[in-house]
């Protein structure tokens, strides 16, 4: 049987408390709660999901064997605490409102030792998850690549929609073009998947898309179209 603390009841701390809630067998989890760490009990892994600011002193106060962080742009030393270390780290993004399957859901994983790291690709594997064995520095590319992949990208799925709200057009109407590039890119090199005027270099269509924006939006454009021209270059 494998005794989990879960320290952090945001987003990923409630995610992660419900997919090992759900596991059957061989896992139980004996806490679940912000940073109280008064009545905090021995347990096989200590898993602190609190923002990265905090993790050097909510990990200072912890005296259990071992404990884990799940950021992916804090190196594992900065675990404070005096016992084993490790990390476990899922790129996703997590919202309390939306359901997880953690089968989906990779973890980077890093351990001082062997038997620790183990320990936590048995965890992965009882929330069916898969799971590679990552460094500090390769998670912090990893983390810069998600936020590329992730938060940019919904950042301009906001202005698509401010777009469209605008102009009184249905944001669904644009569902099939984003579910499609999605579809797209596990099959083939993103670099073969860009369409549109950009890598067109179609300059007509640019200057009358510049036209229509608002300065904010005509910045991002620019940048975005400029960017992908100089990477087709490159190809």
């Amino acid at each position: 049987m494998i005794s989990v603390a879960i320290i952090g009841t945001g987003n990923l701390g409630f995610h992660l408390y419900n997919a090992f809630s759900k596991v059957k067998s061989n896992l139980t989890v004996t806490q679940y709660n912000s940073r109280d760490l008064k009545d905090l009990s021995e347990t096989d892994v200590t898993i602190i999901a609190v923002s990265d600011d905090a993790i050097p002193e909510v990990s200072s106060k912890i005296q259990n064997s071992f404990v884990v962080h799940t950021s992916g742009n804090t190196e594992m030393n900065q675990l404070k605490n005096s016992t084993r270390k490790g990390v476990f780290y899922p790129p996703q993004s997590f919202t309390k409102e939306k359901q997880i399957d953690f089968s989906q859901v990779p973890f980077c994983l890093e351990t001082e030792n062997e038997e620790d790291y183990q320990l936590l690709c048995h965890l992965a594997n009882m929330l069916g998850s898969q799971f590679y064995k990552i460094d500090s520095q390769q998670r912090k590319y990893i983390h810069i690549a998600a936020v590329f992949a992730n938060n940019f990208t919904n950042h301009l799925f906001q202005i698509a929609k401010d777009i469209c709200d605008t102009q009184q057009i249905p944001f669904h109407i644009l569902y099939p073009i984003i579910e499609e590039t999605s579809k797209k890119i596990k099959s083939m090199d993103p670099k073969n998947a860009q369409t549109g005027p950009a890598i067109r270099n179609d300059q007509k269509t640019i200057k009358n898309h510049l036209n229509l924006l608002n300065s904010s939006q005509k910045d991002i454009y620019q940048k975005l179209t400029n960017s992908i021209q100089e990477h087709g270059k490159k190809l």
